[in-house]
């Protein structure tokens, strides 16, 4: 595993296990437990993970994901903290780096954010980098759903536009920020916004990410 994935791997199996198993998250409904059972079901079953995006597969996923989610609670965050079977193709580095580095920061977050006295994590630039360049790459699919024009900003002014279309919203925060204000966390990241209030309502209870 990669250096950035496997950090936010281990990070997030921490985070899980001393939240304990019934504590609340930023996915909806979920607790602890149904995010550590959808991270498993997502690593180690192909077969039941296509329902993530194949709506025609949802039914199955929820099923096996319930099964895992009845497991038991440490058994899940060692499977976890352990990594994918071998034959995974999560198990490659490149696919790894690729598909883990923002999908655990950003469950790391929804542990961490659900919590009434969480203090915000300190990224470190390279990190800072490292996400801000998955966010250039997947901006247009992370704001297709955005009901305004949209961009991201960086403080040091580097921007990557997420939606075409009028008015425009402007959200400027730090690289971690705007991952997690454009994966669907709009409330909960630190971020500035600048547009017409109108505009900047609909975006906040809009729908973004995958």
């Amino acid at each position: 595993m990669s250096t950035h994935a496997k950090r936010e791997r281990l990070l997030l199996a921490d985070l899980l296990e001393s939240a304990g198993p019934e504590a609340p998250t930023l996915c909806e409904n979920w607790t602890t437990r149904d995010l550590a059972a959808h991270l498993v079901v997502r690593e180690r079953r192909a077969d039941a993970a296509g329902g993530l995006l194949v709506k025609p597969l949802a039914a199955r996923l929820q099923r096996v994901q319930a099964e895992f989610a009845a497991r038991p609670y440490g058994e899940l965050i060692h499977l976890i903290r352990t990594g994918p079977p071998r034959l995974s193709p999560f198990a490659l580095k490149p696919i790894d780096e690729a598909s883990n580095t923002v999908e655990f920061y950003v469950h790391a977050e929804d542990v961490r954010r659900a919590r009434p006295e969480w203090t915000p994590r300190e990224v470190d630039p390279v990190f800072a980098d490292a996400l801000w360049t998955r966010i250039e790459r997947m901006a247009r699919v992370l704001g297709r759903t955005s009901p305004v024009g949209l961009v991201l900003r960086r403080p040091d002014g580097r921007t990557a536009v997420a939606h075409r279309g009028t008015p425009v919203v402007t959200v400027t925060g730090e690289p971690g920020e705007l991952t997690l204000f454009a994966f669907g966390r709009q409330e909960a990241a630190d971020v500035q916004l600048d547009g017409d209030k109108e505009a900047v309502d609909r975006l906040l209870a809009a729908k973004l990410g995958i």
